[in-house]
């Protein structure tokens, strides 16, 4: 596995476990469609989840929470419709973004954005 390959699965585990922590269930991971991927999929009591997890060790151009820009957020909403459709959910859903800086803290942004 490729060394930035390897940072990015360590990042979605250390939000994974954040996530945890705050009360979230895990459901997925890494699901992938043709149009785009989503890192986790989490429940929230009644709400299902989709985090974007986003690890950067510079904070030129904004960072990690400012990398999910609009073509990031469609890609992830054509993820999250695929998702919807192969598992049937039909309860409320929201997106998150998790991201983590170069010295590892975690920023997590419920309901980070809408689509639609």
């Amino acid at each position: 596995m490729a060394r930035t390959q390897q940072q990015g699965t360590e990042a979605e585990i250390s939000a994974h476990n954040h996530l945890v922590q705050k009360g979230l269930q895990a459901v997925d991971r890494n699901h992938r469609c043709r149009g785009g991927e989503i890192d986790l999929v989490m429940r929230d009591k009644d709400t299902l989840v989709f985090v974007e997890v986003r690890l950067r060790r510079n904070n030129a151009y904004g960072g990690a929470l400012a990398s999910v820009d609009r073509r990031k957020q469609n890609r992830l909403a054509i993820a999250a419709q695929h998702y919807l459709q192969k598992h049937a959910w039909s309860g409320p859903c929201r997106f998150d973004v998790v991201g983590i800086d170069a010295s590892g803290n975690l920023q997590w942004i419920k309901n980070a954005f809408d689509v639609g």
